[in-house]
């Protein structure tokens, strides 16, 4: 400390005076010879002796990602009727969707979700709809996102076709919400909202980025946009997690047909396209939702791609029958540079409305294997009975299979 900072009574003054001379007379003793760096005339003996800064903690064992589909948890609009009357403030999150999913969410140092619709407790301009009975505008009670925070939520994608249902006051106030809660979120096409970064233990950061085919969102039918802002992500961070909205929807749509989809005259996206461009512009994870059903997965460069992670609590407004009701959670553990190390997918299935619990049935898991086999069926991929997904560490890094070895269809082992 600098002269002066304290004051102090004389005798201290005197005590200390006594202290630092007897100091002096110690560390000159001990020195010999005058530090290498001591200027002329210089005497060093007393400069303070600071302690080494702490080194930084070295990155622990490899990264948790859990991954889920759509969440939209009720709506008052067009009327309050849409909404779960189970869940209200305080409500008991563990006894509405089980220890086990809940559990499930907590675990993982990023889990994360696609926020499908506004957080909003106001009201205001929202999207033309001419007959709200089967025309979907959604608004959530601003409270939910404390749910959501509850769960273990890090990060959600506001890049879909429903974020702006509210328009620019529904996308502001779902933003504040997620905020409030410490979850972070990506995908608007606004400087600063495009992407996001979380860092956790370890100093270990990742990057978001959202995209989908919608109003105010970064496109998915832009390549060449989307993976440049994936090169500069990858620049500066250790992994790189990209979200898409896209694909055509419903019950039909559980294919990756490897080209644009057209849906309702719209440009949905070339998801696979988007995909390989994405990982080889240097992303690690691609996380799809928005055909409200599940779809295959691939592990391409040793990256892990699912391509819809379906409904997972969609609650009031969604046809939940067959495969829309059922969903995969993904549950992966990556390497501090991104590289798949392990994988497996839990089933939820959603009750009462649209409330999701973990089904020991394994359904969502026994669709996505038969999904990858129909779709991929160059595939290594095993899908295990207990959800765990193997096969993918003999796949080269340019998903070229071997020279004089054919390649298996994906797996079910059952």
């Amino acid at each position: 400390m600098e002269q002066g900072e304290h004051t102090v009574t004389g005798l201290v003054k005197d005590s200390q005076v006594i202290l630092v001379a007897g100091l002096a007379l110690l560390v000159t003793g001990c020195a010999s010879t005058p530090p290498s760096d001591a200027k002329p005339g210089e005497d060093l003996s007393l400069e303070p002796i600071t302690a080494p800064a702490p080194a930084p903690l070295a990155p622990t064992g490899p990264v948790r990602l859990v991954g889920v589909g759509d969440i939209m948890m009720g709506t008052d609009f067009p009327e309050p009727g849409y909404l779960n009357p189970d869940l209200t403030p305080g409500a008991d999150l563990s006894a509405l969707i089980g220890p086990r999913l809940l559990n499930l969410l907590q675990s993982a140092d990023i889990t994360f979700g696609n926020m499908e619709g506004s957080l909003f407790d106001g009201d205001g301009e929202h999207k033309s709809c001419k007959n709200p009975k089967s025309c979907y505008v959604f608004r959530s009670p601003e409270f939910h996102g404390e749910f959501l925070r509850e769960m273990g939520f890090d990060v959600m994608s506001i890049a879909n076709n429903h974020s702006g249902d509210f328009r620019e006051a529904g996308r502001n106030a779902t933003m504040a919400a997620l905020a409030r809660n410490g979850i972070d979120y990506a995908g608007l096409d606004i400087p600063g909202l495009r992407t996001t970064t979380l860092t956790i233990d370890g100093g270990t950061r990742v990057g978001v980025l959202a995209v989908a085919p919608n109003w105010g969102t970064v496109s998915i039918n832009d390549h060449e946009t989307a993976a440049g802002i994936v090169r500069a992500l990858s620049s500066r961070h250790d992994i790189v997690l990209v979200s898409f909205h896209g694909g055509a929807e419903g019950r039909t749509q559980t294919s990756v047909p490897r080209e644009m989809e057209i849906f309702y005259g719209e440009e949905r996206g070339d998801v696979y396209g988007f995909a390989h461009a994405m990982i080889d512009a240097g992303a690690d994870v691609i996380l799809g939702h928005g055909p409200h059903v599940p779809r295959a997965v691939e592990v391409y460069r040793g990256r892990f791609i699912a391509y819809s992670l379906g409904n997972f609590w969609t609650y009031g407004r969604f046809n939940l029958r067959g495969l829309a009701g059922i969903a995969p959670v993904v549950n992966l553990s990556l390497a501090r540079d991104g590289r798949l190390l392990e994988a497996r997918i839990h089933s939820i299935q959603q009750h009462g409305g649209g409330v999701p619990r973990i089904d020991d049935s394994g359904a969502a898991l026994r669709a996505v294997a038969e999904l990858t086999a129909a779709d991929f069926p160059e595939s290594t991929l095993v899908f295990g009975p207990d959800g765990e997904i193997t096969g993918f560490a003999s796949e080269t890094d340019d998903n070229e299979k071997p020279d004089g070895a054919e390649l298996p269809p994906a797996m079910l082992m059952y």
